[in-house]
């Protein structure tokens, strides 16, 4: 798999959905693999640097390629890209998780159930 997209209802603002999912010290309260986050700079902007520590103690960093407050975020790592689309809904906010690879396959797919936790830990804040 080259690319792998997947779409989720939040039932809050935009702003608040997009403010935590850029939020390095959330991360870890709804992505299960990554036990602490941080940046270089805040607020982030085009050019900030993401790190992220896994379970296994690995650390990976991504660069941010776009950004759009409000709307949009692309992280770049090598040849793997992740972007995250915010649209407001009636009740709240569609989140658009998409992710690709310039070449060869997708190592670990994001899958539905990540971002239904996202979804869970907002919606219960």
């Amino acid at each position: 798999m080259k690319s792998n997209k997947l779409l989720i209802q939040i039932n809050k603002p935009i702003e608040e959905v997009f403010s935590f999912t850029v939020n390095p010290e959330n991360t870890p309260k709804w992505i299960d693999s990554i036990v602490k986050e941080e940046t270089n700079e805040w607020p982030i902007k085009i050019g900030s640097i993401y790190k992220n520590q896994g379970k296994d103690g690995n650390w990976s960093e991504y660069v941010v390629t776009e950004f759009k407050e409000n709307k949009m975020f692309v992280f770049t790592k090598r040849k793997y890209n992740v972007k995250y689309i915010f649209r407001p809904t009636n009740s709240g906010t569609e989140l658009e998780y998409f992710e690709w690879v310039n070449n060869g396959n997708l190592e670990e797919p994001f899958t539905e159930d990540i971002l239904k936790k996202l979804k869970e830990v907002l919606e219960n804040e």
